[in-house]
Formats: structure tokens, sequence, C-alpha cells
């Protein structure tokens, strides 16, 4: 196989697995999202934006991220300081609901500031 070959091979690899994430993505459902996400509001607020400093805020975050973060919890594979209450959070969230959480939360507006503006819209 020639260099050539690998790098059209390394390009497609990437294109695909590109393309798959978004079609995963695109499945989320916002509404429902919204619907499941009183067992985070009260935490990262009720739209994302924390009233806690040490609590960050999720509205506006990217929903890949937060898919990625929110499995790495419920595997317990990703440590912090909140990582043992997230863990325990996210043991009762399915793939899709994960999914759904993720589409809401990127779907809102970042908030202003911790504690002090609530506010967000979804964009």
């Amino acid at each position: 196989m020639t260099a050539f070959s690998v790098s059209r091979f390394s390009i497609a690899a990437v294109v695909v697995s590109s393309l798959a994430a978004f079609a995963q993505a695109a499945s989320a459902d916002e509404k429902t999202g919204l619907e499941k996400s009183a067992i985070c509001a009260s935490c990262h607020g009720p739209v994302g934006v924390s009233p806690v400093p040490t609590y960050p805020n999720i509205a506006g975050q990217n929903p890949l991220y937060l898919e990625y973060a929110l499995r790495q919890y419920r595997s317990g594979e990703r440590g912090g300081e909140q990582a043992g209450m997230m863990y325990t959070v996210t043991q009762a969230l399915s793939d899709t609901d994960i999914r759904d959480l993720a589409a809401y939360y990127g779907s809102l507006t970042p908030g202003r500031s911790y504690g002090t503006s609530m506010a967000a819209e979804t964009r």
C-alpha cells in the first residue's frame, strides 16, 4: 500500500466516523431532552446556567462533548470533584437519554454569568 492510498484511507475513515457522529447527534430530540432535564436542574440550573460557581454551566455546550462527558461519568471513567455524584446521576440514563439531554443543553445559548443571570434561550 502506498503512502497515497494510506492517506486516502485515513481521510475516508475520518469522514465516515464524522458522518456517523453527526447522524447520531441529528437523531437526538431537544424537546425530549427538556422533559428529561429535571435531574440536571438541581445543580446546573433550570436552563443550564448554574447558580453555584463550583458547578459548570452547560447551556450552549457542544452536544458531542456533553454526550462524551456523560458517558464517561456513567462508566466511572471520568474523575474530578463531582465525579461520584455524576456517576450516581448518570446510572439512570440510557444512551438515548444522554443524546436528548445533550441536544437540549446544546440548543441553549450560554448564560451570561453564574448566579446573576439565569437566562438562556433556545438558539
